[in-house]
């Protein structure tokens, strides 16, 4: 049953906080490499929420600010592919650090980078009730041009593979919401990647 905007509004913290770059592992928290004092945006629901909804605390949670230039694909590689390992992720670690750093790219590509500090979001977690991991980007620009079109990809091999065709392959699911602040305003939108950690690629 689709539950209401004030329901949903009611579980999701409705100010601006600062970025975590930190690990959070269950209930435990790790010291980050370097601490920074960027502002994350947090999501708030539209009335027409097109993000699932998860129910229990994740598994993990890490978030990363990134610099919305040239760099942000590879420093998404090299971020993901580290944490994902350390934190025993089960799913094919190659599979996701390829769908988010496409989803970054994209986002710096065709999106708008956030202000102050020019950047994207990149925010990964472990959802509770499966070992599955959701891959999230953040950037200023509310409206998602094509999103059909990306949605609806077959996964099948046509071509050369590019951008967001990595998703479907992958068997993920894709998705996305605006993002507001904490006085009902919307700054950007959220894309969100859901990748198995069971499938191997064999079907």
């Amino acid at each position: 049953m689709a539950q209401s905007l004030t329901e949903r509004s009611r579980e999701l913290e409705p100010t601006v906080k600062p970025v975590e770059q930190r690990m959070e592992v269950a209930g435990r928290t790790a010291p980050p490499e370097e601490a920074s004092p960027i502002t994350e945006p947090r999501r708030i629901n539209s009335a027409s929420t097109l993000l699932p909804r998860f129910e229990g605390q994740p598994r993990f949670r890490q978030t990363w600010p990134l610099k919305a230039d040239a760099n942000s694909a590879r420093l998404t590689r090299s971020h993901l592919r580290t944490w994902l390992t350390v934190m025993r992720w089960i799913g094919n670690v190659d599979q996701a650090t390829r769908v988010a750093s496409h989803l970054v790219e994209n986002a710096v590509r065709h999106g708008t980078p956030l202000q102050p500090g020019n950047l994207v979001f990149l925010r990964v977690f472990g959802l509770s009730d499966s070992n599955d991991l959701a891959i999230e980007v953040e950037d200023a620009l509310p409206a998602f041009p094509g999103f059909e079109g990306a949605q609806s990809q077959s996964g099948e091999v046509q071509g050369r593979p590019t951008g967001l065709w990595w998703v479907a392959h992958y068997r993920g699911r894709l998705s996305w919401d605006v993002t507001k602040d904490g006085n009902g305003r919307v700054i950007g939108k959220t894309v969100q990647a859901i990748i198995p950690a069971t499938w191997d690629g064999s079907e």
